[in-house]
């Protein structure tokens, strides 16, 4: 699975980084979020997903 972040539509929630800490990173300027790596290894794909399905502004972008 890849993952990206909307820059557009991120609106620095945070929500993300709280349910799948090892997979986002916030700016430390506005606090949007970017995934750490544009591949999302296995064991993590369940984390990453429910971030996704948790975005107010869904600007999780899964493949």
């Amino acid at each position: 699975m890849k993952v990206s972040v909307d820059a557009q539509r991120c609106q620095g929630h945070t929500l993300c980084s709280m349910i799948a800490p090892d997979s986002f990173e916030l700016d430390d300027v506005d606090g949007h979020a970017s995934p750490v790596t544009d591949v999302v290894p296995a064991e993590r794909e369940a984390q990453v997903s429910e971030a996704a399905h948790s975005c107010p502004e869904q600007a999780i972008i899964l493949e």
